[in-house]
């Protein structure tokens, strides 16, 4: 399966929970926009390279589409579909006005400068025009970029649109602070799973100090998300990302591993630890799996050698229907994606209301906001899964269809 096959899946199981109304169904079950962009670049090396964008606008019912850009040799229509549904049911979800979107362009950004980085990004934003702005489609970061990049992005869309000044900060989140940022925006992800992950252990007495964890992928959310919850007293016994897999049944530092990876770009070389093979890190004895990588990571046979007691899913889409089916068979409890990893567009929801209002937060009140809009969308996916049965991702997916089925059901379908 990829991708968009697993996230049909995902929503055709949520929308037979709840009977939802056929109509609605056939709506929410295709993006309504599909945008494919070829656009030309000329290269700092003179050269002229034609590049190709995606931005798919997935559902605009509750507000603006919002989504993130990734920049990445293996974005697909495919992907940027999926994970553009998955962010209607997040948004949703948290209650936020928005609706979901995603985009990307296919390249690999270690294969190039700065100075190119910038031409594409500008050019890109350029070819978008009028399909993303503050009220109707507003980017944010995804894989392979940062606030850099949301900053010419903004930059870009300020020098081609005529509008006030104030109103182009909120056509982008995730910027730099300089640039009109919020605080917190860059841990706000790993922050998120870290409140999910603490408000199951409430809910199942687990205690977390000296509980273990092993995170698969190290960039921004899996090397926050480490150094969160070893303040919390857990310990990294396993790590992996693109270059590789390592164990340290003594616990990896992840101050120290994170500016390892900063500074070499993986874990590769880093002096602790034994190297590993993936099925290994996936069988890693850990209290706690989080797949923070790619999507489609947890198939049959890695869940069936899975040695923890609790999956929470980083990554957008990680475990495949398959995958997730033996986990629950073995009684292994899953956080799924569009509830543990949402706190990354409350923060971009934070950031525009900011903008909106020329204000800007400090850093514990968007910590405590975010606290907040966690803990309490958690508790209502558990009164809604002892209410009804069934696992966590059926329960979150009953809430936020719910929710647009009612919009639906007041709004009507126009003419």
């Amino acid at each position: 399966m990829n991708a968009y096959e697993v996230a049909a899946s995902q929503f055709e199981k949520g929308a037979r929970s709840i009977d939802l109304p056929p109509e609605v169904t056939r709506i929410l079950a295709q993006p309504k926009n599909e945008l494919i962009i070829h656009f030309p670049v000329r290269l700092a090396s003179g050269e002229t390279r034609l590049f190709k964008g995606y931005r798919i606008q997935h559902n605009n019912v509750m507000g603006p589409y919002k989504g993130g850009i990734r920049f990445h040799e293996d974005v697909t229509l495919d992907e940027c579909k999926a994970l553009a549904a998955w962010m209607t049911w997040k948004c949703a979800l948290q209650e936020l006005p928005f609706g979901g979107a995603k985009g990307g362009v296919k390249f690999d950004p270690n294969a190039y400068g700065t100075t190119d980085i910038e031409r594409i990004t500008r050019r890109f934003t350029h070819a978008l025009g009028t399909n993303i702005g503050p009220d109707w489609d507003i980017p944010a970061p995804d894989m392979g970029t940062n606030a850099q990049v949301m900053d010419w992005m903004m930059d870009t869309y300020s020098n081609v649109r005529h509008e006030s000044r104030q109103s182009v900060r909120h056509a982008v989140t995730g910027k730099s602070l300089l640039c009109g940022g919020s605080e917190g925006r860059e841990q706000a992800t790993a922050w998120g799973l870290s409140m999910c992950i603490d408000r199951w252990a409430r809910d199942r007495h687990f205690d977390l100090a000296g509980a273990s964890v092993a995170i698969q992928g190290f960039g921004n959310v899996g090397a926050h998300l480490a150094i969160t919850l070893s303040r919390m007293g857990l310990v990294l016994v396993a790590v992996g990302d693109h270059s590789g897999y390592w164990r340290n049944p003594e616990g990896f530092n992840p101050y120290k591993l994170h500016e390892h990876v900063r500074q070499h770009g993986s874990i590769e070389g880093y002096p602790a630890g034994e190297p590993i093979e993936r099925q290994e890190f996936f069988a890693s004895d850990c209290d706690i799996l989080v797949p923070a990588a790619l999507a489609l990571q947890l198939g049959s046979e890695e869940a069936k050698s899975v040695r923890c007691r609790l999956v929470v899913e980083a990554a957008n889409g990680p475990t495949d229907p398959e995958g997730e089916r033996i986990l629950h068979e073995r009684g292994i409890e899953l956080l799924p994606d569009i509830l543990a990893n949402s706190g990354g567009v409350i923060v971009s929801y934070f950031e525009w209301l900011q903008n909106q209002r020329c204000e800007r937060w400090e850093r514990n009140a968007v910590y405590d906001k975010l606290q907040r809009r966690m803990e309490a969308t958690f508790d209502t996916v558990l009164s809604r899964a002892a209410r009804h049965g069934g696992d966590l991702r059926t329960a979150c997916y009953a809430v936020a269809l719910e929710r647009l089925r009612d919009v639906y059901a007041r709004r009507g379908i126009w003419p």
